[in-house]
């Protein structure tokens, strides 16, 4: 890599190594499997076709991603994390918890990604709870969140078997989050639709989340 700060520092080093504009979010994108150069620009919204080749050659050098092709039949060349690179998910939900504290409400044009949802999620919550849940928050954007043991897994696009299809705003699913809304209100309003399963579960699915500032802020007051 040509720019170094040139420090004995692991904060420089990482930085160093993904610390330029939008390669942090080239991670983000592979977190969740091998994607094609053009899945990641349509992923990255606002992206130059130079700065993703040079981010991804650089990322590649660093070890953090590789390119690989898919088996046959796809037989098709895709970009996916190395071991190395997968070590990332802690420090971008770290990033994102603590970036989620003053985020703000989305606006009806912005992209969701999943770490919207998973830094808001509380494990506390969670006791007993082993559902599968499947949002729709617009026209493509499918999220399936699969809660288990305390535990979410994220992962887009739908459920094979999921206990809830939710069809919701994302600016809803914001003031759900932020409990400026309430389940029975977001249904009433059309701002959400249950397509599969039963109302408790779409209140179990907000119970469990959060957004930690608010409440905290909530907690002080």
């Amino acid at each position: 890599m040509a720019k170094t700060y040139h420090q004995y520092c692991p904060v420089a080093h990482a930085l160093d190594l993904v610390g330029e504009r939008w390669a942090l979010l080239v991670v983000r994108e592979l977190m969740f499997g091998p994607k094609r150069y053009t899945d990641l620009a349509e992923g990255l919204a606002g992206i130059g076709t130079n700065i993703l080749a040079s981010r991804l050659r650089d990322l590649e050098q660093a070890g953090v991603v590789r390119k690989t092709k898919l088996p046959p039949p796809a037989g098709v060349s895709v970009y996916e994390l190395t071991e190395y690179g997968r070590r990332l998910d802690d420090v971008l939900l770290a990033l994102g918890r603590w970036g989620s504290r003053s985020l703000g409400v989305p606006q009806p044009d912005d992209c969701w990604s999943m770490y919207a949802i998973q830094t808001s999620f509380r494990p506390e919550a969670a006791e007993g709870v082993d559902e599968v849940y499947e949002l729709r928050l617009d026209d493509e954007a499918v999220v399936t969140l699969a809660v288990c043991d305390c535990m979410l897994e994220a992962t887009p696009g739908p459920s094979d078997a999921p206990d809830l299809v939710l069809e919701v705003e994302p600016g809803a699913m914001f003031d759900l989050v932020d409990r400026r809304l309430t389940t029975a209100e977001a249904v009433a309003s059309g701002r959400a639709r249950i397509l599969t399963g039963k109302k408790a579960a779409f209140e179990r699915l907000i119970s469990m989340f959060e957004l930690r500032a608010s409440g905290e802020a909530r907690d002080a007051a």
